[in-house]
């Protein structure tokens, strides 16, 4: 297929289709009028040889193609977008845009808060907007990253995109401060018979794959999708959980909980700010990237939680 010979004005028209199964709306969502929205599905039914929408009773349907095209659409049309929306130069002092960056709560409380005041500083017409990794992160890396400004997330889960490093972490495990079965130490044997408070998303892989390397299964008694509730949940049982030290840190001293040490040689963390190849050169993002390593910079080593 040549790309030269295609309108890139059909991908605008192809994705109104799909999301509003409809050619009248379709029209007017993007500004043209229904027999050139008509004239557009025209010509992107000759091109996939493929009705795309078709009529079942008084409405439209996507056929199979239609709806494996869906998402793909929604895809490249937010890629489009940010291809074309490169600056070769820009001012943070003047320029007006909002960076969308996919994060946890770990990292947007122990990076992002000081991230936000220090854009906020010196780039007041910028916004940040944080979204919640998704679950899908590792399976569908590229669409996110197509469809965002960066992710922040620690080397060891993705790879094959561009990163730059931010900041160092280290694990440690939460106790409450009352447990009855654990003094100033953990063991490993504490580490299989206690029951776990774990952090349900997929990406915290590598921790969890250490564990089972050394022989120990968590033993999940409740699960979470945000790293803050883990003290919540650790707090007045006999529960155990891991977290990572920078938000230890944040949390221990407003919730009833303990911070001890790992009984072996945990691996370290290492955050990252990953994004999309297309905002490499990009002059915008690559104010966002230093100015994000810059702070990141500033952020002295965990190695204790003093």
């Amino acid at each position: 297929m040549n790309l030269a010979s295609l309108d890139l004005n059909l991908v605008v028209a192809l994705r109104a289709l799909l999301e509003e199964r409809n050619v009248t709306r379709a029209g007017e969502r993007v500004g043209i009028s229904q027999p050139a929205m008509s004239a557009a599905l025209a010509r992107l039914r000759r091109h996939f040889d493929d009705d795309l929408l078709a009529r079942v009773g008084g409405h439209y349907e996507l056929t199979a193609l239609g709806q494996v095209l869906l998402d793909r659409t929604s895809t490249a049309y937010d890629l489009l977008e940010r291809l074309f929306a490169s600056q070769a130069h820009f001012d943070p002092a003047r320029e007006r845009r909002e960076f969308k960056l996919v994060a946890s709560d770990y990292a947007v409380a122990v990076f992002g808060a000081e991230l936000a005041r220090v854009v906020h500083e010196e780039a007041p017409g910028i916004r940040l907007r944080f979204t919640q990794t998704p679950a899908t992160v590792v399976d569908d890396t590229a669409s996110l990253l197509s469809a965002t400004d960066g992710l922040l997330m620690p080397h060891g889960v993705i790879s094959g995109f561009p990163a730059t490093d931010l900041y160092a972490d280290r694990w440690v495990f939460l106790v409450a401060d009352d447990h009855p079965d654990v003094g100033d130490r953990l063991t490993r044997e504490d580490l299989a018979r206690l029951p776990w408070v774990t952090y349900q998303r997929t990406y915290d892989a590598p921790a969890v794959r250490q564990l089972s390397m050394l022989g120990v299964e968590p033993r999940a008694e409740v699960s979470v999708d945000n790293f803050q509730l883990l003290p919540l949940m650790v707090a007045g049982t006999r529960r155990i959980a891991l977290v990572q030290a920078r938000l230890a840190r944040l949390l221990a001293p407003v919730t009833a909980v303990r911070v001890l040490e790992p009984p072996y040689d945990a691996v370290p963390l290492r955050e990252a700010l990953w994004w999309h190849p297309v905002h490499t050169h990009d002059a915008a993002h690559i104010w966002l990237r230093e100015t994000a390593a810059r702070v990141g910079g500033r952020m002295i080593d965990s190695r204790t939680l003093d």
